[in-house]
């Protein structure tokens, strides 16, 4: 498998469509996991298959078509499933402003609540349970096909609803309960419950959220079971408990001001759709209380969402923000020199070339994602293919300095062409570095290759997922002679923060992972619902590891994780003494715009490194 989260909803939808147009029966077996065989024509046994990337995947055709249908499912293969971009792109890219909604992160207006589920209490059964369910599903179709057609953008998304309306291992399971005495509602519902619970139950956390999707076509069913209508939501901000991609993609981002999400997670497609369209959002709000038609307002840049809030305040904060990435864009190329003469380096994050392209005054890039880079591959790159890329990413920021991660692999990122075990907890498996160690070659590959580009333009190369001195010294062999080249690692794991002294003696710099550093700190997964309030990267506990980084590595100190994207915690983290920054491309002019407004002599980083909470680091921010 190359698609970068395996066969998701979408990918499936395209095979499960293929596989049902001939007169075979399919089935497909994950070799990594050892499960199935399933059925390749149902989408709920494709999808919680939850055949990842780089996995193995067997497919067995028998019938009078078989061979037509395993080389149509091969070519299928073998164009990633028509899966080539990432679905993530408009999470990765949030301020980016789109077509129809603001493109900031805030916004105020009348709350529009949506209740949870649909209300079945009012349902009569009859004696004709199945005909109204075949019914439903006839009128959930037409909807949905008018979705599918009337969104080009996203007509992918409703192509898998409809392949999970019309599934056939879901509708036999309806239909036996319906059989046995339950109402039409009832047995929808329970199936359909049972199925996203499934889906809920994966390892994977992109998967995870595709129960969202589960739970779109249930509820789309039973509203027409029970003669619901959809009603257009009245101007304001919507308050729902999660947000379908229906929602998103039919809401007239003329009316609604923002939108604001109860459950927690930046995958699920309803999300994207809405961040795609730049309708400002925010998740994981809880379960705070609010009425109808009360005022709110909120700030996703700095995670608040208030009722009956200041409103003079937040229109202002709406002013300024416009105003801020307007300026911020012209200046974009300025360096970053704080009003206490402090410069600090603004460089981007890349993941593919074209990021590198639309970087808007990034200073180089602090982060080349190699296993990004090349996630799409079946086969290792070549060394000469290793060294176009790097070159394009260079020419394209101005062969400005680049610093470039060898193989970041394993967790919630594998390599089509790199097998691995399963893990019973992959992040605290084989990750990073600790794969090579065993598997030398593609290392060497890359690293070679590092060395071609470095004898041509400024680059940097830093090692994942270290951990121990050990692992340091055999890098350091591994690469050989460093002809001018810089070297450093990341610093991902506590133990790796607070033994920095030692690791860092025959390096040039380290780099901070927040990400993970924060993750391992906390012992609390973000995209885990339960637990993801804790993965705070403002936590005291996180600032206090990064503290004590800068002051004993003894070498230049970057940050490449997700706080570096924050203005506000940049802020914070330069007066810490890093030096160097690297942020998704669209907020490098936002965080030079920032540090250039800032006396870094005057944080208190005393109070904030001894604050209670995350939260009294930003009341002090």
């Amino acid at each position: 498998m190359g698609n970068e989260h395996g066969l998701h909803a979408r990918p499936a939808a395209r095979l499960v469509g293929l596989v049902n147009g001939f007169d075979a029966v399919v089935t497909l077996t994950d070799l990594d996991t050892g499960r199935g065989p399933v059925d390749a024509g149902s989408l709920s046994m494709v999808a919680t298959l939850n055949a990842q990337q780089g996995h193995r995947i067997r497919v067995a055709a028998s019938g009078p078509q078989a061979s037509e249908a395993l080389a149509a499912i091969e070519k299928l293969a073998d164009e990633d499933f028509g899966d080539a971009s990432s679905p993530t792109a408009a999470e990765a890219s949030p301020s980016v402003p789109a077509a129809g909604g603001s493109g900031l992160d805030v916004a105020i207006g009348p709350a529009v609540v949506v209740g949870a589920g649909v209300d079945l209490s009012g349902y009569v059964a009859g004696d004709n349970e199945l005909a109204r369910l075949h019914q439903a599903c006839a009128t959930a179709a037409e909807q949905l096909g008018e979705l599918r057609d009337t969104t080009p953008d996203h007509g992918d998304i409703f192509v898998a609803h409809l392949a999970l309306l019309k599934d056939r291992n879901i509708l036999d399971a309806v239909e036996d309960a319906i059989s046995g005495g339950a109402s039409a509602p009832a047995a929808w519902l329970g199936v359909y419950d049972d199925l996203a619970t499934t889906f809920e139950e994966l390892d994977d956390a992109y998967q995870r959220e595709r129960a969202q999707d589960v739970r779109a076509v249930r509820d789309r069913v039973l509203r027409i079971l029970v003669g619901a209508t959809e009603e257009t939501p009245a101007a304001g901000i919507l308050v729902v408990p999660e947000l379908d991609a229906a929602t998103s993609a039919t809401l007239d981002a003329t009316r609604i001001a923002g939108i604001a999400v109860r459950a927690a997670g930046t995958t699920g497609h309803g999300v994207i759709v809405a961040r795609s369209r730049g309708i400002p959002l925010i998740t994981g709000i809880g379960d705070i209380d609010v009425h109808p038609g009360a005022t709110i307002a909120f700030d996703a840049r700095t995670g608040s969402f208030e009722v009956a809030p200041d409103e003079d305040r937040v229109h202002a904060t709406i002013r300024e923000r416009q105003n801020e990435r307007e300026q911020a864009v012209a200046r974009a190329s300025e360096p970053a020199e704080t009003l206490d003469g402090k410069t600090i380096d603004v460089l981007v994050n890349v993941g593919v070339v074209q990021d590198a392209v639309d970087a808007q005054g990034a200073d180089g890039s602090g982060l080349v994602r190699t296993e990004v880079l090349f996630g799409d591959r079946r086969t290792p790159p070549t060394v000469d293919e290793q060294v176009a890329a790097f070159r394009a990413i260079a020419q394209a920021l101005g062969n400005k300095p680049i610093t470039i991660r060898t193989w970041d692999i394993g967790g919630d990122k594998p390599l089509p062409f790199l097998a691995q075990a399963k893990e019973a907890n992959p992040f605290l498996g084989e990750r990073g570095l600790r794969v090579f160690r065993r598997r030398p070659e593609l290392l060497r590959d890359q690293l070679e290759a590092i060395r071609r580009v470095a004898a041509e333009t400024p680059v940097h190369v830093m090692f994942p997922m270290v951990t121990t001195a050990d692992e340091v010294a055999w890098a350091l062999d591994e690469l050989g002679a460093r002809d001018g080249l810089e070297v450093g690692i990341m610093v991902e794991v506590p133990a790796a923060a607070l033994r920095v002294a030692t690791l860092a003696r025959d390096l040039d710099f380290v780099s901070i992972g927040t990400n993970d550093l924060t993750q391992y700190t906390t012992a609390a997964d973000r995209t885990n619902t339960a637990v993801a309030s804790l993965a705070d990267g403002l936590d005291p506990a996180v600032l206090q590891l990064i503290d004590h980084v800068v002051r004993n590595a003894g070498v230049r100190v970057a940050v490449c994780g997700d706080l570096a994207s924050d203005p506000q915690a940049a802020v914070l983290l330069a007066a810490l003494g890093v030096t160097e920054l690297s942020a998704v491309g669209p907020q490098v002019p936002l965080v030079k715009a920032r540090l250039r407004q800032a006396d870094l002599s005057q944080v208190d980083t005393a109070a904030v490194l001894q604050a209670r909470d995350a939260d009294q680091v930003r009341g002090l921010l």
